[in-house]
């Protein structure tokens, strides 16, 4: 395992992600209370080490790429937990800041958690209703914080994975009667990546629309892995665009690469990477640099 041979290495990594995440500007997607969850409103979360549970306020943690190699693309990020707890760190903020290397701008999700203790909430409803918000919120901010609201993606590890493609490949609900501004912004990622994904949403029901997809898995998944194969085959016979990568010998939850002695598992996030680069989403299009994003040639 990569935490006995660079332990240290990895804990000063994880450490320093803690310490700049600690600065990293947090907004609600819903100031005055998620719909549903207005009674809790305002209660704490739960943390515990680096995992997150008892969320009734759904947010955004924003990381900013650097400035000077900042391109104006947007990934909102699902981390997983089995829907009873967020992997934040693992599996939101350290693949946040592989994003920004990149020069994409991330914003990782707290979403609702339908299978944490006591919860009332559901995965269809309420937790893939907080991505779709996630999205509006981003585009709606977009030039605050200097992206194009058409390079906006959408990212999900295991659970996370689920409820990306639930509103990626999966129709979207009746809009609600009550709407504000960021609830008249598109839903829709431009792009979606699926790192090992849980099975609800497969097979999806609304691929012809859907989005071009990345999709990441380990062959030795049995949760998992089906699921990663089988959307990735939807996709393609509908016409879509798609990549898949199923590491063999790989089981499940190995994050961003940290989590494996494989160098094809350590490095998956350089196709990632790669995939990006080859569908223009690291280039601002049409020749102009969203605001506050400086142009390729400066």
């Amino acid at each position: 395992m990569v935490y006995k041979k660079f332990g240290g290495v990895v804990l000063a990594v994880l450490m320093s992600v803690c310490v700049q995440a600690g600065a990293q500007q947090t907004h609600l997607l819903w100031p005055d209370g998620a719909p549903g969850s207005e009674k809790r409103h305002g209660e704490a979360e739960t943390v515990q080490n680096t995992y997150v549970s008892n969320i009734h306020d759904p947010s955004l943690t924003v990381a900013k790429a650097d400035a000077r190699h900042a391109n104006g693309a947007a990934v909102v990020i699902a981390p997983g937990g089995g829907h009873r707890m967020l992997v934040w760190m693992n599996e939101g903020m350290v693949a946040a800041k592989s994003l920004n290397r990149a020069g994409v701008t991330a914003f990782v999700l707290k979403y609702r958690l339908a299978r944490d203790q006591g919860s009332t909430y559901s995965i269809e409803n309420d937790a893939a209703a907080d991505l779709r918000r996630a999205v509006r919120w981003v585009r709606a901010h977009a030039a605050e914080f200097g992206v194009d609201p058409d390079r906006v993606g959408v990212m999900g590890f295991s659970a996370g994975g689920e409820l990306v493609s639930l509103v990626a490949d999966n129709p979207a609900p009746p809009a609600g009667a009550k709407q504000d501004a960021v609830d008249k912004q598109s839903a829709r990622p431009d792009f979606q990546v699926l790192v090992y994904p849980g099975p609800l949403g497969v097979p999806a029901k609304a691929v012809a629309n859907a989005p071009p997809a990345f999709i990441v898995a380990g062959s030795a998944d049995k949760c998992c892995g089906p699921p990663a194969v089988a959307l990735y085959q939807q996709l393609v016979a509908a016409g879509v665009s798609a990549e898949l990568h199923m590491y063999a010998d790989t089981d499940h939850a190995f994050n961003m690469g940290q989590r494996s002695e494989r160098l094809s598992d350590v490095h998956w996030p350089d196709r990632l990477a790669d995939w990006l680069a080859d569908g223009g989403w690291l280039v601002p299009r049409g020749g102009r640099a969203p605001q506050g994003v400086p142009s390729p040639a400066q």
